[in-house]
């Protein structure tokens, strides 16, 4: 299955703006980006994405947190999420890992080589399916 719908959600707008150059230049996705969980929450029926790209810390509704409220929805139990994230500690990737996120990729990143980084995430994540 292609890689299409991606939501995104990240407080920084700076963030926001460059994953947007960087999937719309590098990539052929539609991508619905917010600035936080609460926002992201009460888009992604109607979106229905097959990705999540999420910031780690967010105000209100962290990224995890986002995520266990989507996965409650039928039909988005194993939705893969993407955590973005400027907390380097090696523990903070493998509580995220252990919970069964696709991936966790460390900011700042490489905006040239993202979409690629993301289909292959996303080709290894459907493989183990």
């Amino acid at each position: 299955m292609e890689l299409k719908r991606i939501l995104h959600a990240d407080d920084d707008p700076d963030i926001r703006e460059i994953v947007q150059m960087s999937l719309d230049f590098f990539g052929d996705f539609e991508l619905k980006q917010f600035p936080d969980g609460g926002s992201a929450f009460e888009a992604f029926q109607s979106f229905k994405p097959q990705l999540l790209l999420l910031d780690y810390m967010m105000p209100g509704m962290t990224g995890p947190e986002l995520w266990q409220n989507i996965a409650k929805f039928e039909g988005y139990e194993r939705i893969p999420a993407i955590f973005l994230t400027a907390k380097a500690e090696a523990s903070v990737s493998e509580v995220l890992m252990l919970k069964g996120a696709a991936a966790v990729i460390l900011k700042p990143f490489a905006p040239e080589a993202l979409a690629n980084e993301i289909v292959s995430i996303w080709d290894s994540w459907n493989a183990k399916r």
